[in-house]
């Protein structure tokens, strides 16, 4: 698939630069996400929009396949990527905290912006964005029937990190 296949005007630019950030990677084999872009608020909002649309789902969709399937194989984070993306994925994670907990994460986040958010408005966009991500149609935020649940809500990073690693590990290695 090529990216003029898959741009799209108006409320679809966020998605668009998503990919751009994605076939920029994968370009230069590098390994980690190099683009702060693909971490802000308004991607986020953007790609929970976009991905409610169900022709913008479909033309992502072996996009995104390729990409996970190349070697030495990708960790890949969203909410679809086990059930949709990547259902047959050797070990998946499906990673949570409360609302609560995530909306104070995000806020850290922002807070060093120019005009940071309040506390409640980025609860408030995480309570909104979860209610339609998991109300939509396609491809609804579900954990996949195989996915070990990881609730962050007590860790801090270096648990969490060890946590998934554990997860992944044991998976890796029962499938062994």
């Amino acid at each position: 698939m090529n990216q003029s296949s898959i741009e799209a005007p108006g409320e679809f630019a966020p998605f668009k630069v998503l990919l751009e950030i994605g076939a920029s990677r994968e370009q230069h084999n590098c390994g980690r996400c190099g683009d702060p872009a693909i971490r802000t608020a308004e991607m986020g909002e953007g790609a929970s929009i976009v991905s409610a649309h169900p022709a913008v789902r479909a033309a992502l969709l072996e996009f995104q396949r390729a990409f996970a399937a190349k070697a030495p194989g990708a960790v890949i984070d969203g909410r679809d990527i086990g059930t949709v993306i990547c259902p047959h994925a050797t070990a998946k994670l499906f990673v949570d905290a409360s609302p609560e907990v995530r909306a104070h994460r995000r806020w850290l986040e922002l807070k060093s912006k120019a005009k940071p958010p309040q506390e409640a408005e980025v609860l408030a966009d995480i309570l909104a964005r979860d209610a339609r991500d998991r109300s939509r149609s396609v491809a609804p935020l579900i954990p996949a029937a195989d996915a070990v649940l990881l609730d962050t809500t007590h860790l801090d990073v270096a648990g969490a990190f060890a946590a998934a690693l554990a997860a992944v590990t044991a998976k890796v290695e029962a499938g062994r």
